[in-house]
């Protein structure tokens, strides 16, 4: 996949990524993710607080590597994990997978988060059979017979940070993420092995097939796994069309203003520390009955439109971002954002009550219009 062919808008939050708004928005530091290059930065910042999701994992893996590298040298070796990474993530990206690490000559990655796709099984399987497909021109680039085995398995698992402080690395563990490294494993080359999670989810594309029970180390009792021959086999086309079920949104001038203040994406969107000090400067406005240079109409008004303006866009932004993660499917918050939320959403409403007691006091009491002069 060329840059070119990247997906002009993040999948996740809608933000350009591309063109001349993409250019304007790497400037405030929103830039495509180096896991999948087709959502933002900043709605992948968002997956590492952590939650528990659905997804379906993938390992890949290069056979009998070991031995090549002893035969190859290293240069050699090195050329070759290249040119099969740059083949993998090609195939991964276009299935709307996330790469969650490269362990020596394997690939891990998963679907169905960030982007939201309701058959994250189906693509997963496609992405598998379409690596094992693409050996065959890596392995002609390279002039070596070059061989993979893939494991694919669905089910939930928990993402977020592991490791040491200062030196956390962000992942997903899980039973999914164990069966599926092992379902690699225990696959032959040119073979993809899924577990029946995944053979259910993608029924159409598993007719025929004779499950196997096999012991897989860590599990108490046999796991139900199939097999498939890329070589041999040719995935069903279904009608769900777009692979992706990432969001597809209209760039508007709301989009723009969400994204240079803070990116209309799940969490974040709440959180524009520009706004949100724009909103609590309303709060001076409350006190310039005591100031006679605050009440002078060229400072107040001007404080109180910037109050208004930025209570009003934080809960807009709120509100968006909070349909945002429905439509993403992230049900769940976490503890550290939702306090943030509420603490902005407080602000917010604080400001907006400032300036109407102040406006009040102003024209009530103290009998002036709003611009100053008496009434």
């Amino acid at each position: 996949m060329v840059a070119g062919s990247f997906a002009e808008v993040c999948r996740v939050c809608g933000t350009a990524l591309h063109g001349p708004l993409g250019h304007l928005f790497h400037l405030f530091g929103i830039r495509r993710s180096i896991r999948n290059p087709n959502v933002c930065n900043r709605c992948d910042a968002h997956l590492q607080e952590g939650q528990t999701v659905e997804v379906t994992v993938l390992f890949a893996d290069l056979t009998a590597f070991t031995k090549l590298t002893n035969e190859l040298g290293a240069e050699r070796s090195y050329e070759i994990v290249t040119a099969y990474f740059a083949m993998a993530k090609e195939v991964l990206f276009r299935h709307d997978a996330y790469i969650d690490k490269y362990i020596g000559d394997a690939v891990m990655a998963y679907f169905n988060v960030p982007i939201r796709n309701p058959h994250h099984g189906q693509s997963a399987l496609k992405a598998a059979m379409a690596i094992q497909q693409g050996m065959q021109a890596v392995s002609a680039a390279q002039g070596i017979t070059l061989q993979t085995r893939v494991g694919v398995a669905s089910g939930h698992a928990r993402m977020g940070r592991l490791g040491a402080v200062d030196g956390q690395d962000f992942t997903v563990i899980g039973e999914a993420v164990n069966l599926a490294a092992r379902l690699e494993s225990l696959a032959n080359p040119g073979e993809v092995l899924i577990d029946a999670t995944t053979a259910t989810k993608c029924a159409d594309n598993c007719m025929g097939l004779k499950p196997e029970l096999l012991g897989v180390k860590g599990f108490d009792q046999p796991v139900q796994a199939y097999r498939l021959d890329a070589t041999k086999r040719r995935l069903v086309q279904n009608s769900m069309g777009d692979e992706s079920g990432g969001i597809r949104q209209r760039l508007g001038m709301g989009s723009v203003l969400f994204t240079i203040l803070g990116a209309p994406c799940a969490l974040s969107a709440a959180l524009s520390p520009l706004s949100v000090v724009l909103g609590v400067v309303a709060a001076t406005g409350a006190t310039s009955t005591f100031s006679h240079m605050l009440d002078a109409a060229p400072i107040r008004i001007p404080l109180q439109l910037i109050g208004i303006t930025g209570a009003l866009v934080n809960l807009y932004v709120i509100r968006h971002a909070a349909m945002r993660r429905k439509v993403a499917g992230l049900l769940t918050m976490p503890a550290s954002e939702r306090r943030k939320v509420l603490l902005v959403t407080a602000l917010s409403w604080f400001s907006l009550l400032a300036v109407a007691l102040e406006t009040y006091h102003h024209i009530f009491v103290k009998g002036l219009s709003w611009f100053g002069p008496p009434l």
